[in-house]
């Protein structure tokens, strides 16, 4: 049976400093939801407390119908798995080693893998293209390629709820691509996928439904089209962005605004930068 995340009227406070004001939302199976916001709004915060690594001030995280409070971290992790921001990993160990650690919640105190868990490692790495990265060590990697190992190990988890933090971070555009692409394809076979995106035309790309937090709270839910309009982007960003529609699909596409004097970024027109920085 598929699982869904639901955040229940969530909210949370850090040093007493409030970061989220009663914010809900449900990721349900088949659907990829996008947070956008500015910096500080409480993106990573909000993930962080959907994978039960912080307990809310106010409200509950439910995994399949069931609050996260009464799970221990060995069942959480044997249906959600996190693609964190900057994670930790051991420089000395080798890509394989990292993947594998994916297959500990489905492992009994101190038994090792067996060849149903290589094979399912295996084939993780492959759907990263990480797979030929095996016996490289992490910190022979480039940031890019860590990013892939960390996502195999993810994978080897098989979740039903996947959450990632800005999973593009360090990768090449043709990476990019590829990994949002995998991740809407398991989409499409039933994960419920919860992520945080900077890059907007990849979340208007790539998305089912888009939420926008600012100063921790929820001011807006739907579509991509619904939520990226430029009254809003204008609001969140305090820029003023060109909106249009890619020409391919129609989904929104956002511009940034064109450079001030004759068109060029080295012009010396109205506003442009004269002296040192």
């Amino acid at each position: 049976m598929a699982v869904s995340l639901l955040l229940d009227k969530i909210s949370f406070q850090f040093d007493g400093s409030p970061v989220l004001h009663e914010v809900s939302l449900e990721v349900a199976p088949g659907s990829l939801l996008g947070l956008v916001g500015p910096n500080g709004s409480g993106k990573t915060t909000m993930l962080r407390l959907a994978a039960g690594l912080l307990k809310p001030a106010r409200g509950r995280v439910l995994l399949g119908g069931r609050p996260m409070e009464e799970m221990s971290r060995r069942e959480i992790a044997r249906r959600l798995a996190l693609l964190p921001q900057n994670p930790s990993l051991p420089p000395s160990f080798t890509a394989w080693e990292v993947a594998i650690m994916g297959r500990t919640p489905f492992l009994s105190f101190l038994s090792r893998e067996n060849p149903a868990d290589r094979v399912i490692v295996g084939r993780a790495m492959e759907m990263a293209r990480c797979r030929h990265l095996a016996d490289r060590r992490m910190e022979e990697l480039s940031g890019g390629e860590r990013q892939r190992v960390v996502m195999a190990r993810v994978l080897a988890q098989q979740p039903e709820v996947l959450l990632l933090d800005e999973p593009t971070t360090h990768m090449d555009l043709q990476h990019q691509v590829a990994l949002v692409e995998l991740v809407a394809e398991l989409v499409r076979n039933g994960l419920a996928a919860l992520a945080v995106f900077h890059d907007l035309n990849l979340a208007a790309c790539y998305c089912t439904h888009l939420a926008a937090l600012s100063g921790g709270r929820l001011v807006a839910v739907g579509t991509p089209r619904e939520v990226l309009t430029t009254d809003l982007l204008s609001e969140l960003f305090q820029v003023e962005f060109c909106l249009t529609s890619h020409p391919e699909g129609g989904m929104p596409a956002v511009l940034p605004p064109a450079p001030r004097g004759n068109g060029t970024v080295g012009s010396r027109g109205k506003g442009a930068l004269t002296g040192p920085w």
